[in-house]
């Protein structure tokens, strides 16, 4: 080996060093993303996987995909801060963007909509022609108490409607989906879910949707929201957004969004939600008064 061969070994040594110690920082680096059971945890994992998997190869950094079996397990994920990207209702949003530290950075957009409503579904033949009707029924709701749509928005059709928790039984399902099935197998009386219900492929393959019918829909609200923590780094909320942007813009990003069943991931700023806080607050309201 002669000297003047030196410098051409070190630069390469130089290269080999800053290219795996990149690779090492980029393997140490992961983040967790949580995506609440709206449907049930196998096809939840199954639908987001390649999205989760899109954000990783275009940000690169790890992503830890994980949802819960229930809501409830899931929303005790939330609280404890557990996940770093977050996709979930309108309520849980409301309830942890101070508490925990979300930001709101994109929504859903399904079937075309960027907003979403709370809608009671019935059966056509069950006699059931208006609200008033409700009164000794049985309607479950789809998700839980913390479902912003299914549960909070359509008690509020219900309260406005004078429609009050005594005069009917109400109970909850695992997720809208397992709702509307408990109304279409009669099961339950009427179920309050989300206005997209029924468009949902999974539901139309297990049911004759034309045998429904949505009774009342209630004030719409933007659509379901993704939020990361606030204390990310600018450059990681840069690449993720960055990367938002490439799945509504190429051919490839619109096939993942496809199995994630969204038509497009929109921007959002957390004033958007405001009408879903004034929601939230007037069925705390209703409540307090039953008390």
């Amino acid at each position: 080996m002669t000297p003047k061969n030196f410098p051409i070994i070190k630069l390469i040594f130089l290269i080999f060093i800053l290219i795996f110690s990149d690779t090492a920082v980029m393997a140490d680096e992961e983040l967790t993303m949580g995506v609440f059971p709206r449907r049930n945890s196998t096809v939840t994992i199954k639908m987001f996987r390649p999205f989760a998997n899109f954000i990783a190869k275009e940000t690169g950094i790890k992503i830890r995909l994980e949802t819960a079996k229930n809501f409830s397990t899931f929303w005790k994920n939330v609280k404890a801060g557990r996940y770093d990207i977050a996709h979930f209702n309108q309520l849980h949003y409301l309830l942890s963007k101070d508490t925990v530290g979300y930001q709101v950075f994109a929504k859903n957009e399904e079937f075309g909509k960027s907003k979403v409503s709370p809608a009671i579904v019935v059966r056509k033949d069950s006699g059931i022609k208006s609200l008033n009707d409700l009164k000794g029924k049985t309607i479950i709701f789809g998700g839980g108490k913390l479902a912003m749509i299914a549960h909070v928005g359509n008690k509020v059709i219900l309260y406005d409607a004078g429609i009050q928790p005594d005069t009917y039984k109400s109970i909850m399902a695992k997720n809208p989906p397992n709702a509307t099935l408990a109304v279409y197998y009669k099961r339950a009386d009427a179920a309050g879910i989300g206005d997209v219900g029924l468009s949902v492929p999974a539901i139309k393959k297990k049911m004759n949707t034309d045998e429904m019918f949505f009774l009342a829909t209630g004030v719409p609200q933007p659509h379901l929201p993704w939020v990361f923590k606030k204390s990310l780094k600018l450059e990681t909320k840069n690449k993720i957004r960055s990367a938002i942007t490439k799945l509504n813009s190429t051919v490839a990003g619109k096939n993942i969004l496809n199995k994630a069943a969204m038509t497009a991931l929109l921007p959002a700023t957390d004033a958007e939600y405001k009408i879903s806080q004034t929601e939230y607050d007037r069925f705390k309201k209703y409540n307090r008064s039953q008390k």
